[in-house]
């Protein structure tokens, strides 16, 4: 690689289209994924790609990408056929795929990260030099701010995204899916992401932006592909519909976009911390010295970029993680064990539901009584599960939050990763708690269940339930807070009211920047 990538120039293609996908059928058990669909993005264009979790967004793209095999349909590149059996396949025909989570190796450089697995050089040896040179020219290409020596791990998530679009372009990808690039980005670092994408297809090449933003999506596609239940249902030009049309095809009904509450009325203390520092060996603290309340009948938001501090606070906060300083449950202990806050009646939307949330190889019905299955009524005085009971809850819960498919006995690794959040969200939402402690709780999540988990937060509220809402989405942290608060390297630095605050606003306090 070096110099300007070719490819990109206007007029090189032998077609006006840049992928175009036929009759796409992918079947697993029990799903139906991808049903006959049929795509396609133009050289230049920016394709959204939109659908309720488990739709089939992911498989298709992971088809697209030679992550998965289709059972049936063809896949054309630039007007030639193209047969893609792994992700080299997908890079050799200029296809490159960003991953919501990145795949770098933080102690590396920029540079060492870019060209991991091709590096120039010769069999025996790197030619690093060649390496930073061709780096460091495709870094002022794209106009990003990136120094090519600095360490993944230094940097801040917003330029370690860069770098893993850094990692495409400079094997000549010519064609970028991102699956929701946003996730983790303030909306300064959102709005550069969505100028270099605006260059990249002005320049001749092709985006497909996967994203449950609506906002977003009219804001930056000049098309959106709707998928639901495994079938396209729409193609239109944003100019020619709005975010209440999409979200009606994404989910087949009208959804209310705006989340409507009454004024809180806090009462008593619940959740009381005081000087909280959570230490790191080796390194800074995670969290430095925060002290905050979560009252009766209020939520609390924290906004901040990911890698902040939240993980830490939350997992000292639930009984997971050691910690200097003091938290107060209620009139109760000062520190407790992760059993011990459960039983007091602290319930937690973990932020990664695989790890924290779920037992993948448990059904649902079992993972539905995690943290409660000891006490009743699911346990018998002998100490034996009351099979009924269970299957009882199960079925409430997987019908009142809509879980897919309608299963108690589906294993959790089965399931997509919105309905799998949907089995966390309603385990914790119907146990009776007093505070709720929610990371990321419509993270992966489509707009449908958006609407109905912020309507279940704000019944638990209303009904005098504290709850400390942790979330990267600050639409929701507004629309949802009553105060909310910002975190910035560990350290609390800013608390605002709702009908103050503005996007721009708390995303320059997340990033540092004090007014």
């Amino acid at each position: 690689m070096s110099g300007p990538d070719p490819s990109l120039a206007e007029g090189s293609h032998r077609s006006d289209i840049a992928l175009r996908l036929q009759g796409i059928t992918k079947r697993y058990p029990l799903v139906l994924a991808n049903d006959h669909i049929d795509l396609e993005v133009r050289w230049g264009e920016i394709l959204a790609l939109m659908g309720e979790n488990g739709a089939g967004k992911s498989t298709l793209m992971k088809i697209v990408y030679g992550l998965v095999s289709p059972d049936e349909g063809s896949i054309q590149v630039d007007g030639q056929l193209a047969k893609i059996h792994s992700p080299a396949d997908a890079i050799r025909l200029g296809i490159g795929m960003v991953h919501q989570h990145f795949m770098l190796v933080d102690p590396l450089t920029v540079t060492e990260n870019v060209v991991l697995g091709a590096e120039p050089g010769h069999l025996f040896q790197v030619d690093f030099r060649r390496a930073r040179a061709e780096v460091a020219q495709l870094i002022a290409e794209m106009g990003f701010h990136l120094d090519p020596d600095a360490r993944v791990e230094d940097l801040p998530v917003g330029l370690q995204q860069r770098v893993e679009i850094l990692k495409m372009l400079y094997r000549k990808a010519r064609i970028l899916i991102l699956d929701e690039p946003t996730a983790v980005l303030t909306p300064q670092e959102a709005g550069e992401l969505f100028a270099f994408l605006r260059r990249f297809a002005r320049r001749g090449g092709a985006v497909i932006f996967i994203s449950h933003k609506l906002k977003e999506v009219m804001q930056l596609a000049d098309r959106v592909t709707v998928i639901r239940d495994g079938k396209v249902v729409a193609t239109l030009p944003t100019a020619q519909t709005d975010a209440q049309e999409l979200a009606r095809l994404m989910v087949g009904r009208e959804v209310s976009l705006t989340v409507e509450k009454k004024a809180a009325t806090p009462g008593e203390v619940l959740l009381d911390v005081r000087d909280l520092w959570v230490d790191i060996p080796g390194r800074k603290p995670a969290v430095a010295g925060a002290s905050f309340q979560v009252r009766a009948g209020e939520i609390v938001g924290l906004a901040g970029v990911e890698g902040n501090g939240q993980t830490e606070l939350v997992e000292a906060i639930t009984g997971l993680r050691s910690y200097r300083g003091q938290i107060r449950y209620g009139a109760g202990s000062l520190s407790a064990s992760a059993r011990q806050v459960r039983c007091w009646g602290l319930s937690h939307i973990p932020e990664d539901r695989n790890v924290r949330g779920l037992v993948l190889d448990f059904p649902t019905r079992d993972n539905l009584i995690l943290g409660d299955h000891h006490q009743k009524p699911y346990t018998g005085w002998l100490g034996f599960f009351r099979e009924e009971a269970i299957d009882q809850h199960a079925r409430q819960v997987v019908e009142s939050f809509d879980v897919r498919p309608r299963s108690i006995s589906l294993t959790a690794r089965r399931y997509s990763g919105g309905n799998a959040q949907k089995i966390v969200v309603g385990r914790e939402l119907s146990c009776g708690s007093k505070v709720l402690v929610a990371a990321q709780p419509t993270r992966g999540v489509d707009v449908g269940a958006i609407e109905a988990i912020h309507r279940r937060i704000l019944q638990a509220r209303d009904q005098g339930m504290g709850v400390l809402l942790v979330s990267a989405d600050l639409n929701e942290v507004i629309s949802l807070s009553d105060r909310i608060l910002v975190i910035h390297e560990g350290r609390l630095v800013g608390e605002l009211r709702p009908e103050e605050a503005t996007e721009e606003q708390l995303g320059l306090l997340m990033g540092g920047i004090q007014h």
